[in-house]
């Protein structure tokens, strides 16, 4: 017998939308990135990329539990000295409702080249319309 070693080369990747109206963000980031990684498929490895292609609609309806739109802050930084900058959720979701989903998916993917190559394939959209019928995305329930 053979040690099956996945290749990149011969994952075969799939296109999928996930409509995120009335999702709760915690439940649907950690199925996202599952997803991304390609952990729920039985050829996964840590070392390959065998992931899906993961399209998100509707990413300004998305829901919080409890308080979080007033009290979770999000962070970064200018590079300068005290350039801390912080913008609550409530404000995100108004300016950029992309960014609370690509922060959230972000945390959970590993923090490395792999990691960002992963997420180059989340593609996230506010409304219900997408530019990418052309690779004919299923819908996944999540």
């Amino acid at each position: 017998m053979k040690t099956f070693t996945l290749k990149e080369s011969e994952v075969e990747k799939k296109w999928y939308v996930v409509d995120a109206q009335d999702k709760t963000l915690g439940r649907l980031a950690t199925q996202i990135a599952v997803h991304l990684r390609g952990k729920h498929k039985p050829i996964f490895a840590y070392h390959a990329d065998a992931g899906d292609f993961i399209v998100v609609i509707n990413a300004e309806k998305v829901a919080m539990t409890g308080q979080k739109w007033e009290k979770k802050i999000y962070y970064h930084h200018s590079g300068y000295i005290g350039g801390l900058k912080q913008i609550t959720a409530d404000k995100l979701r108004t300016k950029r409702p992309e960014d609370i989903i690509r922060f959230a998916v972000r945390g959970m993917l590993p923090k490395n080249i792999l990691g960002r190559r992963q997420l180059k394939k989340l593609k996230i959209y506010s409304g219900p319309d997408h530019p990418h019928q052309a690779q004919q995305p299923e819908k996944l329930e999540l």
